[in-house]
């Protein structure tokens, strides 16, 4: 069997046949053999091979079947697996060859710094984030960065995960999202295991924490935070942190951890600047093999400056219309994705009325049933949704987001923007989606 030529009809059906899930790097993987009817696909990079595993494995399998006839899974390994000798291992408890990898920290591939665009908003920002991934505990501890949503925050904690985990081969690391954290304490409380809780979080040698605001108002969560946040500090381990407001400027934040976030570098993300929206729509669309001319990423750029995400949903919206009719990008397909969104982004107050109205017409659902108790997913996809979106971009708590969504409690919420973020990051499609709704947002007539 031509393993490579395998490899290249995969690939050739997977863009095909999902083309927003298509990257660059899947050119790196390494078709090594048929093994009881399962296509052996080999990636070396751990945090690659994760996500494969995790997100791409029924897309690869239909596509194996496509390009051979047969009836055939796939199996994702990786460096060293099915070659003789000692491969990755996807496990919290055994180290790899890249690093230790907890079994429930998930990163995107996306997110590394060679993907990340530098412009003036956010130079300082990367600096601190590439100088903290190579040497953890000595350059700036803690970082704490911040900044509007959908600016780059995520980008850069994951960024210097990857690095750190490639450069320091032995450290354990861990990324979690603050809800995460919460969820993982709450469960601890819970189930009388807060021991176990307590050796895990304080014997990590990076702990990275993203939208570290969620603290706010969960006094119980705070105090076991900061005695994390000390141990941790205090034994010389690396601590990174975002937030979408300066330590100072987050509501029902203890003091104490006031004071503990900006002792070490507090480094501010600002919304990118026309040329650096420009550099971030050409990246961003390189990475999954599209073309953008320079003219309709001029055009994009200077009718999109609310986030990086917008212009993400219109590079997925762009991909799809040149698909769909089988032309390349150009300026009058730009014209013509953005539409009515064509116009500059004021910040507005956005209530619950507004999450509501946009929820409700975009996934066709009565209001009623969105706050009823029904589980069905055509129900409980579009109020999961709702919670995310409340969450994000209002400053209500998980309390009073679960009261206006048919009086929830705050760990049904919790679940419910874990279960957001997740998807987001396995389905381009839905990540679309959520850039449109929040898209609708920002574009919606102040009252």
């Amino acid at each position: 069997m031509d393993t490579n030529q395998l490899k290249l009809d995969i690939l050739a059906r997977i863009k095909a046949d999902h083309p927003t899930m298509c990257r660059r790097w899947f050119d790196a993987i390494r078709v090594i053999g048929v093994v009881d009817g399962s296509v052996h696909i080999q990636i070396d990079e751990p945090v690659q091979l994760k996500y494969l595993q995790r997100c791409c494995t029924q897309q690869f399998s239909e596509a194996a079947q496509s390009a051979t006839g047969r009836l055939l899974g796939v199996t994702f390994l990786g460096e060293g697996d099915g070659g003789g000798g000692g491969g990755v291992t996807i496990s919290g408890d055994t180290p790899s060859s890249f690093s230790e990898f907890e079994e429930d920290m998930f990163i995107s591939p996306d997110y590394t710094f060679d993907g990340f665009v530098i412009g003036p908003g956010n130079r300082l920002a990367h600096a601190a984030a590439t100088a903290v991934s190579n040497k953890p505990g000595q350059a700036y501890n803690p970082l704490f960065v911040h900044g509007g949503v959908g600016l780059g925050k995520t980008h850069l904690l994951q960024s210097i995960c990857q690095t750190a985990m490639r450069i320091h081969q032995s450290m354990r690391i861990y990324y979690v999202s603050c809800n995460g954290f919460m969820t993982q304490f709450l469960e601890a409380v819970q189930a009388g295991e807060m021991s176990s809780f307590r050796n895990r979080f304080r014997s990590f040698d990076m702990l990275v924490i993203d939208d570290i605001h969620d603290l706010s108002k969960r006094d119980q969560t705070q105090e076991e935070f900061f005695h994390t946040f000390n141990t941790l500090f205090q034994s010389g381990k690396q601590i990174v942190l975002s937030s979408d407001a300066p330590p100072a400027e987050i509501p029902f934040l203890e003091e104490r951890l006031v004071s503990r976030f900006s002792c070490g570098l507090v480094a501010c993300i600002e919304s990118p600047g026309f040329e650096t929206r420009v550099a971030i729509i050409k990246k961003k669309a390189s990475m999954r093999h599209i073309n953008v001319p320079d003219d309709a990423a001029s055009y994009i750029a200077s009718k999109l400056d609310a986030n990086i995400r917008q212009l993400e949903g219109v590079i997925t919206k762009l991909q799809s219309m040149s698909l769909l009719d089988n032309t390349a990008i150009d300026l009058a397909m730009a014209k013509k994705a953005l539409g009515n969104s064509a116009s500059k982004n004021r910040p507005k107050h956005i209530s619950i009325q507004d999450i509501f109205d946009i929820v409700t017409v975009f996934y066709d659902v009565k209001l009623s049933d969105l706050l009823s108790k029904k589980r069905h997913k055509s129900v409980t996809i579009p109020r999961q949704v709702g919670m995310w979106i409340a969450r994000k971009h209002t400053r209500f708590s998980l309390e009073e987001i679960g009261g206006y969504f048919g009086g929830r409690d705050h760990t049904t919420v919790m679940h419910a923007i874990k279960a957001v973020d997740k998807k987001r990051v396995a389905d381009d499609s839905f990540d679309h989606d959520i850039a449109q709704l929040t898209g609708q947002l920002s574009d919606q007539p102040e009252a």
